[in-house]
């Protein structure tokens, strides 16, 4: 269930646009919270990078709990995107500003991405909601 609301919140975050035309008092929060978007991404890009581990790992759950193993699957998927979308600039700061040709491959996959962060945002809202439902319905040990 933390699962889901974080990758609500993680949505929201990547998605003030949305929000501010849905709520204009909003922008005074998010702007409170844009000096540490950047760790927020790289945050969220490692633990969603965790949870498709996980997910991995976890493959016998295919059998017991299939639906709740796609769901796991893909709400990380989400917010590593996510997260990296918010936190690529930081990323690139403290991991690839060695080498030139990963931080090229990262910005490339950035603004390959980055039209569809909007979309990618409310499908994490949906993700996250289903999560939080799915929890209640399937739990696995």
């Amino acid at each position: 269930m933390i699962w889901g609301i974080t990758l609500i919140l993680l949505s929201i975050i990547a998605v003030p646009s949305l929000i501010l035309s849905k709520k204009p008092n909003a922008k005074e929060l998010l702007e409170k919270i844009e000096p540490y978007q950047g760790w927020i991404g790289l945050v969220f890009c490692f633990w969603g990078l965790w949870g498709i581990i996980t997910a991995v790992l976890n493959l016998n759950w295919l059998s017991s709990a299939p639906i709740w193993w796609i769901t796991l699957l893909a709400g990380n998927v989400v917010s590593a995107a996510l997260g990296f979308m918010l936190g690529s600039g930081l990323i690139n700061k403290i991991f690839l500003s060695k080498n030139e040709a990963a931080k090229a491959k990262a910005e490339e996959l950035r603004q390959k991405i980055a039209p569809k962060q909007g979309k990618l945002g409310i499908v994490g809202i949906v993700v996250g909601i289903w999560m939080i439902v799915a929890s209640f319905m399937w739990t696995v040990a």
